[in-house]
């Protein structure tokens, strides 16, 4: 597949949840046991008996719904945008090197010295210091594509909640729930832009709307043409890349443009969403990008929005990320958890199937997603966790002090466990992404961002703490996590 014209190619009605429905299964295995690579050199990790010990009870079964239609409808109505053309258009920029000052590493706690990172950049500073929008999740090309381009391009996307509570004067049309963005960056230029997520639905008159997206989006997933966003109690939400709709493509804010439709789109009004008497709107937002399809979980859900975790049922998905080392590769779903006297589990961790054959769905048998291995997490608190050829890495959160950097992996018991000690790395940390560098012969790097904004209201991110906060997008580079002690 080359996304080089980043053009939408048409598809059929339903196609989805039909190919999900009619693709092989990658089932769990009791009982067998899991491999792990420890030489120095990564190596393939099969979807097979490798990844299927299981030490938990799963519960991480998914049934696909598929939004195609609704989406397909939304793009008949309004222009779409590539990735490509959107970052050669963005608008915003990010501050690297000795430019970008925030520091959310510091001194470290104790006189512990944080694992410094390879790579850093500092958003503008009305995301950097927003109290209304909160980062959370990232992915980036080398998950997407096999040969880590997207064209010409080499994108980072990270995702955003809106936490309205925040956002002044409250109540206001301006300070509505916007729901989740992501920001689209290009580490080449150090350009970056801003698409809001959409839920498509068909209004009272039976006209194609769309409306925000109420979800914390901890965690995001690009395989191929699909971005996967995790929808905590529920499972995951579908986004398709080519349905990118642009409400500005003259690139004049203040003239409303004509859509295909016959309709108008305003992207002044920051206060409203959908299409409104005839007019679309994007609460200023220039991109939308509408959901496409849905997994969600089939088990009961006994968990709720505490962060304590229940041991059965339906897990939490909390973060996200692509082991592109399976083959076929595989997405990594996990729950954050803290524990009390009657919730003592730190949380699962399950690996799902991907469908190369199709191209970025998962793996299904007789309508559900099987894990092909679940385990119970060796921490707690675990806000992103990645896989590559066997190792496991997990940032572990400590609220304002530096996050812990922890490497396990499956031993022959079946069991995840930490291996190696603690390493010390961002305070805030949170999803992760793992650019393995494969095709482009790059030295292979952890990404992960940090959450908390430099001037939030606490004195442990006060600039003259061992461990401030502030917004920082990073990477480790792998080899320096594995030669820690």
């Amino acid at each position: 597949m080359n996304p080089s014209n980043d053009r939408r190619r048409p598809r059929r009605a339903g196609r989805l949840l039909a190919l999900a429905l009619a693709a092989g299964a990658l089932l769990w295995q009791p009982g067998q046991a899991a491999a792990t690579s420890t030489g120095s050199t990564p190596t393939a990790v099969q979807a097979t008996a490798a990844h299927a010990a299981a030490t938990v009870d799963s519960g991480f079964g998914l049934a696909a719904t598929d939004l195609s239609d609704r989406a397909a409808d939304l793009t008949a109505a309004l222009p779409t945008q590539g990735v490509q053309n959107l970052l050669s258009q963005a608008d915003k920029s990010v501050s690297s090197g000795t430019a970008c000052a925030t520091n959310p590493f510091g001194a470290g706690d104790g006189g512990i010295a944080p694992l410094r990172p390879a790579v850093k950049y500092c958003w503008s500073d009305d995301d950097a210091l927003s109290k209304e929008w909160i980062p959370q999740g990232i992915t980036g090309v080398s998950d997407a594509q096999a040969d880590e381009y997207w064209g010409t391009k080499r994108p980072v996307i990270t995702s955003w909640y809106d936490d309205s509570t925040a956002c002044t004067p409250s109540g206001t049309p301006a300070c509505a729930d916007k729901g989740v963005r992501l920001s689209f960056l290009d580490p080449a230029t150090g350009k970056y832009r801003h698409v809001l997520l959409a839920y498509p639905y068909y209004n009272s008159y039976g006209h194609i709307s769309y409306r925000a997206i109420d979800i914390h989006s901890g965690g995001i997933a690009w395989y191929k043409y699909r971005l996967y966003v995790t929808d905590a109690l529920h499972g995951l939400r579908v986004f398709d890349l080519r349905d990118i709709l642009d409400l500005d493509p003259d690139r004049h804010p203040a003239t409303n443009n004509s859509t295909p439709d016959g309709l108008t789109s305003d992207v002044q009004d920051n206060g409203k969403v959908g299409r409104q008497s005839n007019v679309w709107y994007s609460y200023g937002y220039r991109y939308v990008l509408p959901q496409a399809a849905s997994y969600d979980f089939v088990s009961a859900q006994h968990n709720s929005s505490a962060g304590t975790c229940e041991s059965n049922g339906a897990p939490k998905a909390s973060y996200l990320s692509v082991d592109r080392s399976s083959s076929p590769p595989q997405l990594i779903m996990g729950e954050y958890c803290t524990t009390d006297s009657t919730h003592p589990g730190n949380g699962r961790i399950g690996a799902l199937p991907v469908d190369d054959a199709d191209g970025s769905l998962l793996s299904a048998a007789d309508g559900l997603v099987s894990a092909v291995g679940t385990y119970a997490l060796p921490v707690k608190q675990v806000q992103g966790a990645s896989r590559y050829a066997g190792r496991w890495y997990l940032n572990q959160s400590h609220r304002y002090s530096d996050a812990s950097l922890w490497r396990a992996a499956v031993g022959s018991d079946g069991v995840l466990a930490v291996t190696g000690g603690e390493i010390r790395t961002a305070v805030g940390a949170e999803d992760m992404y793992y650019e393995h560098g494969q095709a482009t012969g790059a030295a292979p790097l952890l990404w992960s961002q940090s959450e908390h904004r430099a001037d939030i209201n606490d004195p442990s991110c006060a600039t003259t703490d061992p461990t401030p906060c502030g917004r920082v997008i990073y990477a480790h580079r792998v080899s320096d996590i594995l030669t820690q002690p």
